[in-house]
């Protein structure tokens, strides 16, 4: 999963823990309604909240959401054949089943999965869900124009890659389906997938957003991406390109289905355009409109952090929690083919002083390695390019690298995103590679369609800052979608571009792994093994988010799979 500005054991009738404590939960456990809020009871019922928010919605289809911002908004309307149900308390997170009654029965050593729809499922109109919907959703997303979502069921059910594709080139659209043998739905309840090797990780593959439901009479192709229709407690009004979008009372979604989302407030008003400096003095002033407001995403600005440290006011509605995200800046390998040259970058950039102009400790940790402290067999002590030594970057190291490689001198285009924090971080980045003998031309990118432009195979750009989250709790899915060679096409993950045949290998002998605590481990070396040998990328910081929302609201909650402010119990006090 991608942040703008991401081990599941077979399925058996008790609860088990799984990497960072996200428990498979049961059938009971995903029974419906969710359990009523403190304070909620007697709370005002209904109202608006508004929500203050920097980038503007590029997508709305669930098959097309793969950042942030968009990944925590689609909780609203968007429902999944299993989720994951946060505690409202303890921030305990359990993954049920959202529109299937469990998350998911295993057979054939694990190479079948059944899910079972629930009853009383309906989209806005009143249409009942059924499990043609459920394979609609799955099979669109073979069309060639769903090109931004995740694609771990695609390809685990018809090919690596971009191969997945070839099963069905124009999706369901021309009134083809994928056969029996790889996606089933003998009855309107039940949906069956067969794949070619066991995976052991489905119950988490089918919670990504675009593994839910799609009516195939309101499936608008390329427009659903401005009006899907709505799963959810709430549903789509006002979308306005850029501007905003409102989220009201779905009147056909039933509670006693859901065991993760409520329904309290009328409306979610969002509008788009919201530096951190200005939803920071809105919501630390706390006037007007604002008493009902909060941001998903936005942080505490940079500069207001030690002001707002010191507002008991607004610490007490306050949240700093760590992420899942790491921020790296890729290098383009297509383009720094010279490795030496590559691990002078790695030596010169300034991860330290980086992560300062985003807000230091309160905005996160600086990063030795690209895999992040929330996935277990995470090591603290790996950091090859001794970032912790050197916050501004070791000028002399990389000056010696570059020497050696013939390259003194050697020219970079930096590219960034427009976006306040990312101009001021651009100065410290150009400032720290030229100190180590490069030379920088930067790039300036609207934050609207930043990734969309880095996500390019052929941009002209040698160096840009991504991040990337693990889709669930396993390394399974932060080093094979960015850094296997598979996944080299328009839209990837892999923005450093690297395809390397020993790295592709070792990538397919451990997804062949049967034992996930074993198969965790030999992910975590995979990881410091390619940041070692082949340099795809610069890590900077592992991700923490520091935020407010206004006094009049309650039922904030930590997001910890999406990172984020979790809006599905907000209500007005």
């Amino acid at each position: 999963m991608q942040q703008r500005g991401r081990l599941g054991p077979k399925q058996s009738n008790e609860p088990k823990m799984t990497a960072q404590g996200i428990t498979l939960g049961s059938a009971a456990d995903s029974t419906g309604p969710a359990k009523e809020l403190p304070g909620a009871k007697d709370a005002k019922k209904g109202g608006t909240v508004s929500v203050l928010q920097r980038d503007a919605f590029e997508h709305l289809d669930p098959g097309q959401i793969y950042v942030s911002d968009e990944l925590i908004m689609q909780t609203l309307y968007n429902r999944t054949l299993t989720n994951y149900r946060i505690d409202d308390k303890t921030g305990k997170v359990t993954l049920v089943g959202d529109l299937a009654t469990d998350t998911g029965k295993s057979s054939d050593g694990g190479r079948t999965w059944t899910y079972t729809l629930k009853d009383g499922l309906k989209f806005e109109d009143g249409t009942p869900i059924t499990s043609k919907d459920v394979r609609h959703a799955v099979e669109r997303l073979y069309a060639p124009f769903e090109t931004n979502g995740p694609t771990y069921l695609q390809q685990w059910l018809s090919g690596e890659g971009q191969k997945y594709r070839k099963a069905l080139p124009d999706g369901p659209y021309k009134g083809k389906h994928l056969p029996k043998s790889v996606l089933d739905t003998p009855d309107e309840k039940t949906v069956v997938f067969h794949f070619d090797q066991p995976r052991a990780e489905v119950p988490f593959a089918v919670a990504m957003p675009n593994i839910g439901a799609v009516p195939p009479g309101k499936d608008t192709k390329e427009k659903y991406d401005k009006a899907p229709v709505a799963s959810g407690p709430y549903k789509i009004k006002n979308f306005k390109p850029g501007k905003g979008i409102q989220f009201v009372k779905n009147d056909q979604w039933d509670p006693k289905t859901d065991p993760i989302r409520h329904q309290y407030v009328n409306t979610f008003d969002v509008s788009f355009g919201h530096q951190w400096v200005d939803s920071t003095r809105r919501l630390v002033a706390d006037k007007g409109a604002d008493k009902n407001g909060m941001t998903w995403t936005n942080a505490v600005d940079p500069s207001q952090i030690s002001a707002v440290l010191k507002n008991k006011d607004a610490m007490a509605r306050s949240m700093t929690e760590t992420q899942p995200y790491v921020d790296v800046v890729s290098i383009n390998t297509d383009r720094v083919k010279n490795k030496k040259v590559r691990e002078a970058i790695a030596w010169a950039f300034p991860s330290g002083q980086y992560l300062q102009q985003f807000g230091g400790p309160k905005g996160g940790e600086t990063a030795g390695g690209l895999v992040g402290p929330t996935l277990k067999g995470y090591n603290p002590d790996f950091d090859p390019f001794q970032k912790k030594k050197y916050p501004g970057g070791n000028a002399k190291k990389a000056k010696e690298l570059l020497k050696e490689a013939g390259e003194e001198g050697y020219e970079l285009v930096y590219a960034y995103g427009n976006g306040d924090t990312h101009q001021d971080a651009s100065v410290v980045v150009q400032q720290a590679l030229e100190r180590a003998g490069f030379t920088v031309q930067k790039k300036e990118i609207d934050q609207t369609t930043y990734y969309t432009q880095i996500g390019k195979v052929d941009n002209k750009y040698d160096l840009y800052r991504s991040s990337w989250s693990a889709d669930w709790p396993s390394a399974s899915t932060v080093v094979p979608p960015v850094y296997g060679g598979k996944n080299v096409y328009n839209d990837s993950a892999n923005y450093s571009h690297l395809n390397v045949p020993a790295v592709n290998k070792e990538i397919d002998r451990v997804a062949r792994v049967g034992d996930l605590s074993r198969a965790t481990s030999e992910w975590m070396k995979l990881g410091e093994k390619v940041l070692t040998d082949e340099i795809p990328a610069v890590p900077t910081f592992y991700n923490r988010l520091f935020t407010l929302w206004g006094s009049g609201i309650n039922g904030t909650k930590w997001n910890p799979i999406y990172g984020a402010v979790d809006p599905t119990a907000v209500f007005i006090k």
